[in-house]
């Protein structure tokens, strides 16, 4: 078990910035707007030759005004019971608030170490506050810059006692999990704002992992999960609601868009979450599109289907716009289900495996071309300049997804209908559903033709 570092702090004081410099990435969102992060996020952090894992907070408020903003304080307050260490951030600019003493007298209570971290100290401006800092009772505080990476070799001293602490206490198991043939299949929920993709994610863990409510936008960050169904290792990310581009204004939400795209480009599985009573929009169309366009096995979610009346005409619906908005991806699964109760979560998962399962196949080379030549047999391909053009051999050259390559001759001349009407036969006779498939027509060299 990784040491795990929790950063807490009042709102805007920067917790992400550290947390991002850290992990050495841009994983969570930052802005200078308070209140930006609301879920737990765990990130793997690196400090010189120390690794461990550390967890971004949402800002500790005093008295909360609302529901949303109760939630992120229950989170701030699992994430100090899931650390072995507490690291409180405070502003060295500002100096020591209110709030800054309020959030100390409870961490006064806590069992584990707390280690005090006055950021924004580039420069002389943070100096007082950094010795303001002393008044919080956690000893000497440490002056650093997330922002411009100052001060972590004094973070380093602090942290490296503890971690070699815990490994001397614990045996710390074999961390060479992440082989590339034993990597988790990660899995990205995504959809419209206020469809229940946060809700799906609390029924998957059976935990309140991610903050939900009837508000749509309460989700910011792509917070990814650890999990394990059925013995089968899963990386789970809730993703932010995704709106029009034009229906988009505040630049928190265009953050949050850019944080879902990315999930979906590191996702093997992309589950779109329809609202059942409403059922597929233009805007789920388009998120759709863009799980193809990445290569991503996709699956579709009708969730609050304990609310639908005429059930037959809904799915008949749905499966007739499938089939004429997204004619790349044939037969994409269904699921119906109600993340509120957890009915089909078990289908759910089993047509994610599934849909893995096709998304990483590989074809051999003997049956592929004996469908190829059935092919030439029932529909040879078209004439060009008054000459058949000829198809030869074909092979997959990778998977994830299933990519092809047919050898032909003057491949440029292809009409792109035959092209899809080929993926569409490889898609039916080889069972290849809810996957895109890239199909590439490539040209031999023509030995009676001398180089110039």
């Amino acid at each position: 078990m990784k040491f795990r570092l929790a950063i807490l702090g009042r709102p805007n004081v920067g917790k992400s910035t550290l947390f991002n410099r850290l992990c050495g990435s841009r994983e969570a969102i930052v802005d200078s707007a308070p209140g930006v992060t609301r879920d737990r996020r765990f990130g793997n952090a690196s400090l010189g030759d120390l690794r461990f894992e550390v967890i971004d907070t949402a800002g500790f408020e005093k008295t909360p005004e609302g529901k949303t903003e109760s939630a992120m304080q229950k989170q701030t307050h699992l994430a100090i019971s899931d650390a072995d260490a507490v690291l409180l951030v405070v502003d060295a600019r500002a100096g020591i608030t209110p709030i800054d003493h309020h959030f100390a007298e409870l961490l006064q209570k806590v069992s584990i170490p707390v280690l005090l971290v006055a950021n924004k100290c580039e420069g002389k401006i943070g100096i007082a506050g950094l010795y303001e800092g002393f008044e919080l009772g956690f000893g000497e505080p440490i002056g650093i810059s997330a922002e411009h990476g100052e001060g972590l070799a004094d973070l380093y001293k602090i942290i490296q006692p503890l971690i070699s602490l815990k490994k001397e206490t614990a045996e710390e198991p074999n961390d060479c999990v992440d082989k590339e043939d034993n990597s988790p299949l990660q899995m990205a929920i995504v959809g419209r704002p206020n469809v229940g993709k946060s809700t799906l994610l609390n029924k998957l863990l059976q935990e309140e992992r991610v903050i939900t409510g009837p508000e749509p936008g309460v989700t910011r960050d792509a917070i990814s999960v650890d999990w394990n169904w059925q013995g089968e290792r899963i990386k789970l990310f809730d993703t932010a609601g995704l709106r029009r581009r034009s229906r988009v204004k505040e630049k928190i939400e265009q953050l949050s868009g850019a944080d879902t795209f990315r999930a979906i480009k590191f996702a093997h599985v992309a589950v779109i979450v329809l609202d059942g009573t409403v059922m597929a929009e233009r805007q789920d169309l388009t998120i759709a599109e863009h799980i193809v366009d990445e290569g991503r096995a996709i699956i579709i979610a009708v969730n609050k289907w304990d609310l639908v009346n005429d059930r037959v005409m809904a799915l008949n619906k749905l499966t007739d716009r499938l089939e004429r908005s997204l004619p790349q991806v044939r037969r994409v699964p269904i699921v119906t289900m109600s993340a509120l109760t957890g009915g089909g979560i078990d289908r759910l998962m089993l047509a994610v495996k599934n849909a893995f399962g096709i998304w990483t196949i590989r074809l051999p080379t003997g049956p592929l071309n004996r469908w190829l030549h059935d092919i030439i047999d029932q529909h040879p391909p078209p004439l060009s300049k008054g000459r058949r053009l000829r198809l030869r051999y074909i092979t997959q050259v990778k998977a994830r997804p299933p990519t092809f390559a047919v050898f032909a001759s003057r491949p440029s001349e292809f009409p792109e209908s035959y092209r899809r009407y080929l993926i569409n036969s490889l898609r039916e006779t080889f069972g290849l559903d809810g996957v895109p498939i890239r199909l590439n027509l490539r040209g031999g060299k023509n030995p009676y033709v001398k180089e110039s």
